[in-house]
């Protein structure tokens, strides 16, 4: 069995496609094939099955040998960290996942003081929903996410990071602009911009069950997920929507909305950082979740730190 081989399963199997695993190990499909095919000659078992042209299922014998690779691989970038770390050398990879306004609005100057101090890390950062950063951060697959601290799961640890609320996205010189208490049969009086249904609970979510056990009608006139889209429509007159906002760093950049607090429909949240319990942290990796939580961090975030990582 070669390293080549256990690498390159690994990634046809989690991307489900010889030709994305292809691109993401820099070789050629036949050559991914017949990594496995010897594989699984070897192993004297089938370990992937192609139905179709193009989709790839696991074998239950597939399924106990990505479980193999994950814990290989782990290991090894476990490996590397150690031996930087004996050599007094912060280099790897950092991986971290969030939603796309998280990274746009709150990471920048972050990033930029982190890849100063650690000129020999590599970070990788992922643009994707908050299920899927559950996802990955649960296969090992990043070391951090970012997600609402109402949606960690159970079976991880968090650090609470920075608190958020929900707000009306309303244009400049609206009737509600200068509210300080809205109530829903107001917001219902005008078109709505909300996130398409059968995403994940979301603002949506809550604002409809609220509608329907107070019986109020609404009009939905844009469906998006995008609040820097939201907010160019708001902008225009379109429609009122909404947004979770970390105060005093507005999601909306140059657009002409108004914020109008809405604690009396939503309840409070946190951004956390998420990550798998107990997992052994590089210093490059502690030194990030340290800059991260800054001088302004919660006053427990240190017990919880203490526990989430040894």
């Amino acid at each position: 069995m070669e390293w080549q081989q256990i690498v390159g399963f690994y990634h046809v199997a989690k991307l489900g496609s010889f030709t994305k695993a292809a691109r993401a190990t820099f070789r050629t499909q036949s050559a991914l094939s017949q990594q496995v095919k010897t594989l699984e000659a070897e192993l004297d078992c089938i370990l992937l099955e192609r139905l179709g042209k193009r989709k790839i299922v696991l074998t239950p014998a597939g399924e106990e040998f990505l479980g193999f690779a994950e814990t290989v691989l782990e290991r090894y970038d476990r490996l590397i960290d150690e031996l930087n770390d004996l050599k007094e050398v912060q280099k790897g990879n950092l991986k971290i996942a969030a939603p796309f306004t998280t990274f746009y609005h709150l990471f920048p100057e972050l990033l930029k003081d982190y890849a100063l101090r650690f000129p020999l890390v590599r970070p990788t950062l992922l643009d994707v929903s908050q299920t899927t950063v559950v996802e990955l951060v649960r296969s090992g697959e990043v070391d951090f996410g970012l997600v609402l601290e109402s949606r960690v799961p159970g079976d991880m640890a968090s650090l609470r990071w920075k608190s958020v609320e929900t707000v009306l996205l309303v244009p400049l010189g609206h009737p509600l602009a200068s509210s300080s208490r809205v109530t829903l049969e107001e917001i219902a009086g005008y078109p709505l911009i909300l996130p398409p249904k059968g995403l994940r609970p979301n603002n949506r979510t809550v604002l409809e069950e609220k509608f329907g056990k107070l019986g109020i009608h609404h009009h939905v006139i844009v469906e998006s997920s995008n609040v820097e889209l939201s907010s160019l429509y708001v902008e225009i007159g379109l429609g009122l929507s909404f947004a979770t906002v970390v105060r005093d760093v507005p999601v909306s950049g140059r657009r002409r909305v108004v914020f109008v607090p809405l604690t009396d429909h939503f309840e409070r949240d946190h951004i956390a950082v998420v990550m798998r319990k107990n997992q052994t942290l590089a210093p490059y990796k502690r030194a990030f979740l340290k800059s991260l939580m800054g001088e302004g961090r919660e006053p427990d975030a240190e017990t919880k730190q203490d526990e989430a990582v040894s």
